[in-house]
């Protein structure tokens, strides 16, 4: 269960990160970030999130809005997997979980 947990916190850092590159990155103008290889990358990684977001909000929410509710929602998933890991830990001892 350890695994899992870390697994899952692993992969929300990996995508709120992602998601917050996007927001540094899209400085640059259209025409720049559609060659930028690195913000390709991003988008690829949070792609999914933001798809997941829109499934799980009702319509009335813009489309732009999207990518602030994945990452809320990125970060609720992060919270639970962060006690989950820390429930876990206290069960089995520190010197397990290291």
């Amino acid at each position: 269960m350890l695994t899992l947990a870390l697994t899952v916190k692993l992969l929300t850092e990996i995508a709120l990160l992602s998601l917050v590159g996007q927001g540094v990155v899209g400085l640059l103008s259209g025409q720049a970030r559609l060659r930028n290889p690195v913000y390709r990358l991003f988008k690829l990684i949070s792609q999914p999130w933001v798809r997941a977001a829109r499934w799980v909000c009702p319509r009335i929410v813009l489309d732009r809005h999207m990518p602030l509710v994945a990452v809320f929602l990125l970060l609720l998933l992060w919270a639970a997997a962060a006690i989950a890991k820390v429930s876990i830990c206290m069960q089995v001892g520190a010197a397990l979980c290291k």
